[in-house]
């Protein structure tokens, strides 16, 4: 972890404030009449995704014969996606749990949380990689400040023209933004779905394959629940477009970092940031790709 940083940093008492506001504030504006059960297809594992209180609420497990994907019946073309998650409790090495949006295709576009199991007792690790053209690679890691076992936490993803941003529970911990101007594709043009999983990659999920999964420990469960597309524009199947923006296309189609958005976000990068492909000079010994090097608070 960068600058050796504790877990037991404590947030400044201003930063909870706001923090806390803002995850009050999205309590409050509500998660939409959204149904897993209505709304996801069960693309792989079917059995393994086990749906409760009316479609609220899915819980995907792991075990030996298979995981389990969730896939969004709909696409969307830009939007804010917002999902609780409570993570594996225990003994999880080997395991990934993910959430995130994809076109698919050989030159697909993805925005990527995938939280890496733990050897009991240790921190998971949150990966997070965004794809854009069929070029990933852009990978950022992160050691929560929370247990995420312990109760559900809120992971979004912001998409709009202009950039993509990561929170957690309000808190940006991620940006990508729109620098075609400079050479770096951005996604913009295919539409994506939603996606939820858990799946065994033990060949490098914990401590680089290292630990591998203890199936004596299965099943493995996630809960996922209160996921919430009320700001998104709907893609159109029969080939009109985006024609529906729920939300209006209003404040989040429009949405940057603010000064304070960079603030915390520089805050969590430099006490809980793990990796940084935009510092590893063993990967880039001659010239970091071109968004690392493009100045990242730029308008």
């Amino acid at each position: 972890m960068r600058g050796g940083a504790s877990l037991r940093l404590r947030w400044p008492a201003a930063l909870v404030a706001v923090v806390a506001a803002a995850v009050t504030a999205a309590a409050a504006a509500g998660h939409g009449d959204h149904n897993f059960h209505r709304d996801f297809d069960a693309v792989w594992g079917k059995g393994n995704a086990r749906f409760r209180d009316g479609g609220r609420m899915v819980e995907l497990t792991l075990d030996e014969q298979t995981g389990a994907r969730l896939q969004s019946k709909e696409r969307f073309l830009f939007g804010r996606f917002d999902l609780e998650i409570k993570l594996v409790r225990g003994e999880s090495a080997g395991t990934i749990t993910s959430f995130y949006i994809c076109s698919g295709g050989a030159r697909h576009d993805e925005v990527d949380f995938e939280f890496l199991g733990n050897v009991s007792g240790e921190p998971y690790l949150l990966h997070t990689n965004i794809f854009s053209d069929g070029k990933g690679e852009r990978e950022q890691q992160f050691v929560l400040w929370f247990d995420p076992t312990a109760d559900f936490h809120t992971y979004s993803i912001l998409w709009n023209p202009h950039n993509i941003i990561l929170y957690i529970d309000g808190t940006p911990i991620r940006v990508f933004k729109n620098n075609e101007a400079y050479g770096v594709p951005f996604p913009t043009r295919q539409p994506v779905h939603v996606f939820a999983s858990i799946w065994n990659a033990e060949e490098w999920a914990t401590q680089g394959g290292r630990v591998k999964t203890d199936w004596s420990r299965a099943p493995f469960v996630a809960t996922y629940r209160r996921y919430n597309v009320s700001n998104a524009c709907v893609w159109d199947a029969a080939g009109a477009g985006a024609s529906r923006c729920a939300g209006g296309g209003g404040g989040w189609m429009r949405r940057r970092m603010d000064w304070w958005s960079w603030m915390t976000l520089n805050w969590v990068r430099m006490n809980y940031m793990a990796y940084d492909y935009c510092a590893d000079r063993k990967r880039f010994p001659h010239r970091f790709p071109a968004e690392c090097i493009i100045p990242i608070g730029r308008t």
